[in-house]
């Protein structure tokens, strides 16, 4: 399968699953009625944005599957991302951004892989 095929898939489920995890809170609950964690009935949307959420931790690491060409730091950045979330995302760009050379555009970051 290429890559291309990979992420279609992949992206399609994403889009799916978010899809259906709103339209099922949707039907539970208005999400104008939602109220956090402070009620019962909330959890329904709760839950919608936990996948939302994750599901955009996972569309970030994809990118960082991609730059990263060593299996060691793809596996912990995994981990640091799905158990930090935007803390750990903002670190990674972070330490793109510092490894760029001084004559380097900011755009490099997003098409060079790390060696």
């Amino acid at each position: 399968m290429s890559t291309k095929t990979a992420l279609k898939i992949l992206f399609s489920c994403i889009f799916l699953s978010l899809l259906l995890g709103t339209t099922w809170a949707s039907y539970r609950q208005s999400v104008l009625q939602w109220r956090g964690l402070t009620a019962g009935p909330d959890r329904y949307w709760t839950i919608a944005t936990l996948m939302d959420a994750y599901f955009g931790f996972l569309t970030f690491y994809v990118w960082v599957f991609f730059k990263e060409s060593r299996w060691l730091a793809r596996i912990t950045w995994f981990g640091a991302i799905m158990l930090l979330g935007n803390m750990a995302m903002s670190a990674y760009v972070l330490l793109q951004l510092l490894r760029l050379r001084p004559e380097q555009d900011a755009a490099c970051i997003l098409t060079t892989r790390n060696r």
